[in-house]
């Protein structure tokens, strides 16, 4: 099964390639940001935003609260440990 995940952007690696690094619970890894930085708008717009993080990319902004329902289910349903142990491996530090 393949999830999105929600994660927070925290900081900003390359803004020319809209490269971010993106937390999620704890885990820390690299993802494109492409398809939610505004082009009228900086790239470190994004930092502190909540995104849903799929094989890399943020697929989309979401608010801070379905972030954190989201995250809370996915660690009721067991998905997540596998989700984030996914993520650590391909980390990138």
């Amino acid at each position: 099964m393949c999830l999105g995940i929600p994660g927070r952007i925290i900081a900003i690696t390359d803004a020319d390639r809209l490269m971010a690094k993106v937390d999620v619970a704890g885990v820390q890894r690299e993802i494109n940001i492409a398809c939610v930085v505004d082009p009228q708008q900086a790239p470190d717009s994004c930092i502190g935003s909540w995104v849903l993080v799929h094989v890399g990319f943020a697929m989309s902004r979401i608010d801070a609260q379905e972030a954190q329902q989201t995250l809370q289910l996915l660690a009721e349903l067991g998905d997540m440990q596998e989700e984030l142990d996914a993520m650590q491996s391909t980390a990138r530090h």
